[in-house]
């Protein structure tokens, strides 16, 4: 801001247009009693020097004039009039009155140069001061001017800042966000790898534990269906042995027939039932299997026991209880102690049907 406006920078020129007014005025004074040829001169110069004022000159000098007048009236006072003289004199005091007259005209001008003087002085300030408040208000609006362009540039620098900070934290955000769900879905995955895992390692150990108890427990049926055969075996010798021992004995055609055919029915029915049996105990019932369903196997066997084939002939309807009858067959293969029968009944023994039903096998 610029300071308090210094006036004194106008006193000088005033002084010197009031004294240049007032060296005017005392020469004019100093040289009116030269003559009265000057007269006519001195009366147009006053005249020239008064109609070169403009209308405005001549009200500030009225409004001017009465102060002063106020001011000094001895000064501005006319001096009284003379006492009248003698006719003798009437020259001189004409020449008096217009040298005084003249003197009233040259000061008039003197201080009508001085109040134009003085009034070009005041413009001139005036106009001074109008360039320094104009120099003045022009600072201040630049100043403003570069107050809000650095309060703009600020708000901006300040905008892009908030700008890039959000855009940063943003990235950050999206960036934990990926990597929270990768490594959600990362542990999802191992999750459902172990789980499968360990489905699998179970299944397999139900399966292996499975295997080993069926494998046992055609182990114990194989076991126990070949003791019982051995057992049978070897009633069916001694009793055929028996058998021998006593029809040796006897001799005669028509009781030695009836006495083999009977024992070969004995022996027949011996084998049939230790074939039934031996089945059953092979014979793995399907749990859905239900009451009335029945079905007839052909069994095929070689001297020896041995199994050539076993078909289905009469249909339960139920493929898996027509496949269990199968198998419970084949697993009770083969039947050893055909080998021990009569030769008419292992020739009978070599095709047969057996028939199941969910309580035994005929």
């Amino acid at each position: 801001m610029a300071g308090p406006y210094r006036r004194t920078g106008y006193t000088l020129p005033i002084l010197l247009a009031v004294g240049l007014h007032l060296a005017i005025l005392i020469a004019g004074v100093v040289r009116w009693p030269q003559g009265e040829v000057t007269d006519t001169s001195n009366a147009v110069v006053q005249a020239e020097l008064i109609s070169l004022e403009t209308a405005t000159d001549q009200a500030q000098q009225a409004r001017e004039s009465r102060p002063q007048a106020q001011q000094g009236p001895e000064r501005e006072q006319p001096e009284p009039a003379p006492a009248p003289e003698p006719p003798d004199n009437v020259a001189q005091e004409q020449a008096e009155a217009e040298a005084q007259q003249q003197a009233r005209a040259r000061e008039e001008a003197a201080r009508q140069a001085q109040e134009a003087a003085e009034r070009r002085a005041e413009e001139a300030r005036q106009l001074a001061e109008q360039q320094q408040e104009a120099a003045r208000q022009r600072q201040i609006e630049e100043a403003q001017r570069q107050a809000e362009a650095e309060a703009q540039r600020q708000a901006e620098a300040e905008a892009q800042r908030k700008a890039e900070a959000e855009a940063q934290r943003q990235a950050e955000a999206e960036a934990q966000r990926k990597a929270e769900a990768e490594a959600q879905r990362q542990a999802e995955a191992e999750a459902q790898r172990q789980a499968e895992a360990e489905a699998q390692r179970k299944a397999e150990a139900e399966a292996k534990r499975k295997a080993e108890a069926e494998a046992k427990r055609k182990a114990e049926a194989e076991a126990k269906r070949k003791a019982e055969a051995e057992a049978q075996r070897k009633a069916a010798q001694a009793a055929a042995a028996a058998s021998r021992d006593a029809l040796g004995d006897e001799i005669t055609n028509e009781a030695e027939s009836i006495a083999n055919a009977r024992q070969a029915e004995q022996a027949a029915n011996g084998f049939m039932n230790l074939v039934r049996r031996a089945v059953e105990q092979n014979w793995t019932r399907p749990p859905n299997a239900g009451q009335g369903l029945v079905t007839t196997v052909r069994v095929q066997l070689l001297p020896t026991g041995e199994l050539v084939n076993a078909t289905v002939t009469g249909s339960s309807g139920d493929t898996a209880f027509d496949r269990s009858a199968i198998q419970a067959v084949e697993r009770a293969a083969p039947f050893t102690e055909m080998s021990e029968l009569p030769a008419a009944a292992r020739q009978q023994f070599r095709s047969f049907n057996l028939r199941f039903n969910p309580e035994d096998v005929r």
